[in-house]
Parts: structure tokens; sequence; C-alpha cells
């Protein structure tokens, strides 16, 4: 049976070890991002509850109102881009 040459044992060797370090990276890449995305979910949901709010109480100062919902929507915008920037 004939031996595997030096070079491409070293070569194995290295791609070895750099998918080792990729699998490394995905796995905290996957956390940083899921973690990115429970924080602009919270924005979501404090988004949603603010529509809820504006369409039940029509009332209060709805400038007011519209100017904190586009904020946040822009927020959530920015925190949505950021995560695909992630993946």
């Amino acid at each position: 049976m004939a031996e595997v040459p030096d070079w491409l044992t070293k070569e194995i060797q290295g791609l070895r070890q750099l998918r080792d370090e990729a699998k490394v990276q995905l796995h905290l890449a996957k956390a940083d991002a899921k973690e990115a995305f429970e924080g602009v979910e919270r924005h979501w949901q404090n988004l949603e509850g603010k529509l809820d709010m504006l369409r039940r109480e029509t009332r209060g100062d709805l400038g007011e109102i519209g100017e904190a919902a586009k904020l946040l929507a822009q927020q959530i915008r920015d925190g949505y881009r950021h995560l695909k920037t992630l993946l």
C-alpha cells in the first residue's frame, strides 16, 4: 500500500485545523446572531404595543407617539440590517 506524501499529510492537518476553527467561529457567530435577534425582537414587540395603543387611544398626542414609533422603527430596521451582516 502506498504511503501518503508528507506534504499531503501536512495539508490535511492544516485543513483539519481550519475546519475546527471555522466550526468554533460559526458557533460563536450563531450565538451572537441569536442574541442580536432577541434584542431586535424586544424592540419589535415594543413597537407593536405602541401601535396597538395608538389604535385604541387616539386621544393622546399623536405626534409624540408617532415620533416615538418612527424612532423605534428605525432602531428595529438597523438591528435587522446588522443581524443580516452577521449571517
